[in-house]
C-alpha cells in the first residue's frame, strides 16, 4: 500500500486549472523528484500533501498513524534561540505528551482510587502508549544525534548562521521528527557546492519517503528514483533519474505531436463534410455529426504544450580583445583576505564560472574584474569598450512598484534588440508575460518570473560583457536550457557566479576557483573538469607528502612529537586579543542591525524610483555588510577557539 495517494484530484486559480483530475502517489523508500514550469503549481501539490491545503476535488489517502514533514524554501525559526532549541521545535507534539504525561502521574499520586483515579490511569496508559509509539523518552538524545549527524553545533545562535547552515538546521528539525514522508521545497538554495553535495549524500541514505521540488539537475539526477512532471494539469510519472526522464519525455512529446496532427487533420476533413451543400445534408449520418461535435470539444479542451521563452541577447559592439587583465591582485576586509595575489587574463569571447563556498568572494573577485572595485595590492587593467550587462542575484534593480512594460522600456512601447524594432507587449511574451500582465505591478511576480523579467530587461539592452551572479535560482528546467543554448552562441564575454553545476558545464570554457585563504586558481573546461583536476592535484599532494614522510630522517621524529605536543598547547589571549574579542559581539550585531535596514529598503524597491544612486550604494553596502560580518565572525570563532 502507498504511503499517500490522490486520485482525481481538481485544483484550480481563477481559470487556470493547476491540477486537471491528476493521480499521484509516494511508495515507502521512494524519492521522487517534482518538476514543472513556473506557475504550474508544484508547490500547491506539496502543500496538499502536506496537508496544508486541499484539493478542491479528489480523493486523498493516506496511511494511518502516517509522519510528513514539510521543508518551505525559506524556513522561519526563532533566531535568537540557539540551534540545539530550533531543531527541538521539531519535537513540539512529543514533548506536549510528554509534559502532560508528567502531570498526570502527579495527578494520579494525589488522586484517591475512585472514578477519577480510573480516568487518569487510562489516560496515563494512553499517553505511554502514545509516547512509546513517537519514541519520545528520549527526546534530547534524539536532538544530540541529529545534530551529529548534520554537523551543526546546537549551543550557536541560529541567527549567527550563513544561509547554507540554516538551511541544515531547517533539514535537522525536519529529520529529528523521524518522519516517514520528507518534503522539500528547494532544498538546494542558498547552498554552495559542498553543501548540495553533502545533502545529496545525506537524502540517498534516507530510507524516508521522499518527494522535492528542485530545478537542479544534477540534484535530480544524483538523488531522485522517479521524476514526477506538472504537465499542463497532469501528474506524468517517468521511473528513473532526470537523464533517464529526458529522454522518455523526448519520445513522448513526438508521439504527442504525431497524433494531434492526424487529430487535426481528420477534425478539418469533417468540417469541410458538414459544409457541403444540399447533396450532402441528404446523406448526413447522425452519428457522424455527433462525433465531430465531440471532436471539437476535445480541440477547445486541449492544453497545449506551454511555448518556450524566446531569448536573444542584444550584441553591442566588440570589445577589445583584452576585457580584464588582473596582476597579482590582493583584496582585504579586515583581517581577512579574499582574493591573494590573484593573476588572470579575461579575453573577448571568454566564458568564465566563478566558484567557491559561500562567502569565498565570487562577487568581490567579479567587482575587481570590472573595475567596479580597486584591490588593495596589484593592477587590474580594463580593456576597451567594454558594455556590460548585469544579473543581480538580489534582484535590486527592479523597482517593484514599476510595471512590467515599463521596466522593459520605461518612457516607450517599443523595444530595440539587435537593429530590429519589437513592441514590449510583444517582447514580454517572448518571455511567457500574457499581455494583460504587463502593465501589472513587478511585486506581482513570483521569484521565478522577476528572474525571468531580469533576463528580459538584461537581453534588452546592447552588450558585449555579460555579468551573470546566479541566474539559475527559480528559473524552471526549459528556461534554464534555453539560456545555455543562448549563452553558448553569444559572441561577447560571459561572468558567470552559479551553483547549478550542470548549467556551470554547459556554458564556461574555464573556471577560476576560490581555493581557500584568498587563493585563487584558473582551471581549463567546466565544473566537472575543475573536480577532476582538483581531486588529481589533491591526490599528487598527498602522494608527495607520504613520500616526504617516507624519506625524511628517522632522527627527526622526537622533534616533530615535541613540536606536535607544542602546537596541541593552548595558547592565552594578548591583553589586545581580549579586548578585541569582547567588542566583537557588539561589532556583529551592529552590521547586522544595519543590514537589516538596508534589507528592508531595498525589498521595498521605491528607493531606486527617488534615487537611484542612493539604491545603487545601498546595494554595494548590503553586499559589503556580508564580506564584513564573515570576517567580524570568522575572527570572534578564532578568538574563542584560542581562549578555550
Amino acid at each position: 500500500m502507498s504511503l499517500y495517494s490522490i486520485s482525481d484530484a481538481q485544483l484550480a486559480f481563477g481559470h487556470v486549472a493547476l491540477l486537471d483530475h491528476a493521480d499521484f502517489s509516494l511508495e515507502a523508500g521512494e524519492r521522487v523528484g517534482l518538476i514543472g514550469r513556473n506557475g504550474a503549481g508544484k508547490s500547491s501539490l506539496l502543500k496538499i500533501v502536506a496537508g496544508l491545503a486541499a484539493p478542491d476535488d479528489g480523493l486523498v489517502t493516506r496511511q494511518s498513524e502516517l509522519t510528513t514533514v514539510y521543508v518551505p524554501q525559506e524556513p522561519e525559526f526563532d533566531l535568537d534561540a540557539s540551534v540545539f532549541d530550533v531543531v527541538a521545535s521539531g519535537l513540539t507534539d512529543a514533548r506536549a505528551l510528554l509534559d502532560e504525561y508528567d502531570a498526570v502521574a502527579h495527578a494520579l499520586a494525589d488522586t484517591p482510587e475512585g472514578a477519577q483515579h480510573d480516568t487518569l490511569l487510562a489516560r496515563m496508559n494512553a499517553l505511554q502508549s502514545a509516547l512509546d509509539m513517537r519514541d519520545a523518552w528520549n527526546w534530547r538524545t534524539r536532538v544530540a544525534t541529529t545534530l551529529a549527524q548534520i554537523g551543526l553545533d546546537g549551543d550557536a545562535r541560529a541567527g549567527d548562521l550563513s544561509g547554507g547552515m540554516k538551511k541544515r538546521v531547517a533539514l535537522a528539525r525536519a529529520l529529528v521528527v523521524q518522519p516517514d514522508v520528507l518534503l522539500l521545497d528547494e532544498p538546494t538554495n542558498h547552498l554552495d557546492f559542498d553543501g548540495i553535495r553533502w545533502l545529496e549524500e545525506l537524502l540517498v541514505t534516507l530510507r524516508t519517503g521522499l518527494l522535492f521540488i528542485t530545478h537542479d539537475r544534477a540534484f535530480l539526477d544524483r538523488v531522485a528514483t522517479r521524476i514526477v512532471e506538472l504537465d499542463r494539469g497532469r501528474l506524468l510519472s517517468y521511473p528513473g533519474n532526470f537523464s533517464a526522464y529526458q529522454t522518455r519525455k523526448a519520445q513522448q512529446l513526438e508521439v504527442e505531436k504525431i497524433e494531434q496532427e492526424k487529430f487535426d487533420k481528420l477534425l478539418a476533413q469533417e468540417e469541410v463534410w458538414i459544409r457541403k451543400g444540399v447533396e450532402a445534408r441528404r446523406t448526413r449520418s447522425v452519428g457522424r455529426i455527433a462525433r465531430l461535435v465531440e471532436m471539437r470539444n476535445e480541440r477547445a479542451e486541449r492544453r497545449n504544450v506551454q511555448g518556450n521563452v524566446r531569448l536573444d541577447v542584444g550584441q553591442g559592439e566588440k570589445s577589445g580583445k583584452i576585457v580584464a587583465e588582473l596582476t597579482d591582485v590582493t583584496k582585504r576586509y579586515g583581517a581577512r583576505t579574499i582574493v591573494d595575489r590573484f593573476t588572470a587574463t579575461v579575453m573577448r569571447g571568454d566564458k568564465i564560472g566563478l566558484v567557491g563556498p559561500n562567502g569565498a568572494g565570487k562577487t568581490t573577485l567579479l567587482k575587481l574584474m570590472l573595475g567596479e572595485l580597486q584591490p588593495d595590492e596589484g593592477r587590474v587593467r580594463i580593456g576597451t569598450n567594454i558594455q556590460v550587462a548585469y544579473f543581480d542575484q538580489m534582484r535590486a534593480q527592479l523597482d517593484l512598484d514599476k510595471s512590467l512594460a515599463d521596466t522593459i522600456s520605461p518612457g516607450s512601447e517599443w523595444v530595440e534588440v539587435n537593429g530590429v524594432k519589437k513592441h514590449v507587449m510583444s517582447y514580454l511574451g517572448d518571455f511567457l508575460f500574457a499581455p494583460e500582465r504587463a502593465r501589472s505591478p513587478v511585486r506581482s511576480l513570483s521569484g521565478g518570473e522577476r528572474n525571468r523579467l531580469l533576463l528580459a530587461r538584461l537581453f534588452a539592452r546592447p552588450a558585449n560583457v555579460l555579468v551573470l551572479d546566479e541566474p539559475t535560482n527559480d528559473l524552471d528546467i526549459p528556461t534554464l536550457e534555453l539560456l545555455e543554448e543562448l549563452l553558448a552562441d553569444y559572441d561577447g564575454t560571459v561572468l558567470l557566479v552559479s551553483h547549478d553545476r550542470a548549467f556551470l558545464d554547459n556554458v564556461v570554457t574555464s573556471v577560476f576557483a576560490a581555493e581557500g585563504g584568498g587563493l585563487w586558481r584558473e582551471y581549463v573546461g567546466g565544473f566537472s573538469d575543475w573536480q577532476i583536476q582538483r581531486e588529481r592535484s589533491e591526490r599528487i599532494a598527498e602522494e608527495a607528502a607520504r613520500q616526504t614522510a617516507k624519506e625524511a630522517p628517522k632522527d627527526d621524529a622526537p622533534k616533530e612529537s615535541a613540536a606536535g605536543r607544542n602546537a596541541q598547547r593552548t595558547v592565552k589571549l594578548s591583553f589586545k586579543e581580549q579586548r578585541e574579542l569582547e567588542a566583537l559581539p557588539g561589532r556583529i550585531a551592529e552590521l547586522e542591525n544595519e543590514q537589516k535596514t538596508i534589507g528592508a529598503q531595498l525589498e521595498d524597491g521605491s528607493i531606486f524610483a527617488k534615487d537611484a544612486k542612493e539604491g545603487a550604494r545601498l546595494s554595494e553596502r548590503h553586499a559589503a555588510i556580508e564580506e564584513e560580518l564573515l570576517v567580524a565572525l570568522e575572527r570572534w570563532e578564532e578568538l574563542e577557539a584560542k581562549r578555550k
